[in-house]
Order: structure tokens, then C-alpha cells, then sequence
């Protein structure tokens, strides 16, 4: 039986193999996701070698290039970082379901954890707050791709 475990301190990411997807589509934000992100998982001791940083065109390819990550079966868990701003037309609603849609899918389907790190945002000053200093999401990203890596090992091993 598995046990509800409370911690009192960071997930322990020493020997994780993460991977990052990343979209180059409103870099200023993404990137500064990125660095969150890679900023916490070395917190957490995983090592900067084990951490694979791969870049996509925009929000849309992110569960795409994930799913080939995956694939290999050589991670244990792929972070997908994106950000997708509300702008004057629909394309905001397809753009961001379709690609959340499309990170659970490949995650139910892998067997990989992965994790939806995608800003959905109604203005730039809002993914500006989301993507800096102790409120940057990719941070909440990288502590949730290595919870959920330790989980599956755990469920694997019994």
C-alpha cells in the first residue's frame, strides 16, 4: 500500500533525468520559465547533465516534440514551458486548449510524468508576473516534475 508521505523540505532530484521543452514563441517569457525551472532543479540536486533543454517553435509543438522525448524512455519526466497571451481573435482558446489537450494526452499515454508548465494569460504585465522571482512557474514546474518522477518510481517499485 502506498503511503501519503508529508515533506518538510524540496524533492530530492539527485539522479533524475529531466527533460525541458521549451517554446521560443514570447521568449522574453518562456526563457525566464526556462531559467526558473533549471534554477530549481539544480536546487533540488539534479545535475546540469541530466537536464535536457529542447526548443519548439511555439506553444502548439510543445506536446509534439514532447511525445518524441518521450518515446525514447531515456527521462523521467519532460517539463513543457510555454506561454500563450490573449489577443484579439479565437486563437488564444485552440492555440492553449489544444496544446494543454496534447500535454496530457502524451503523458497518459507515455507512462512519463509530464508536466503542463503553459502561462495562459490575458496580458503581458500578467506572464511577466508569472515568469519572475519566487512567483515564476517554471520553479513550480521543475519542484512538480520531480514529485511526480519520485511518485512513478515508487508506484514501479512495488
Amino acid at each position: 500500500m502506498l503511503r501519503n508521505i508529508r515533506r518538510t523540505k524540496g524533492p530530492d532530484g539527485k539522479g533524475l533525468k529531466i527533460a525541458i521543452v521549451v517554446s521560443r514563441f514570447n521568449s522574453d517569457i518562456t526563457f525566464r520559465l526556462l531559467e526558473g525551472a533549471k534554477s530549481e532543479l539544480r536546487n533540488c540536486r539534479t545535475s546540469e547533465k541530466d537536464i535536457l533543454v529542447l526548443e519548439v517553435p511555439g506553444a502548439f509543438e510543445l506536446p509534439q516534440a514532447a511525445l518524441q522525448v518521450a518515446n525514447c524512455k531515456k527521462v523521467d519526466a519532460i517539463i513543457c514551458l510555454g506561454a500563450v497571451i490573449r489577443g484579439e481573435t479565437p486563437h488564444f482558446e485552440y492555440v492553449s486548449a489544444e496544446s494543454a489537450r496534447g500535454i496530457m494526452e502524451t503523458g497518459l499515454r507515455s507512462g512519463i510524468p509530464l508536466i503542463l508548465g503553459l502561462l495562459t494569460v490575458n496580458n503581458l504585465r500578467q506572464a511577466k508576473a508569472r515568469s519572475g522571482g519566487k512567483r515564476n512557474k517554471g520553479r513550480e514546474a521543475a519542484l512538480a516534475a520531480i514529485e511526480m518522477a519520485i511518485l512513478y518510481r515508487q508506484v514501479r517499485k512495488r
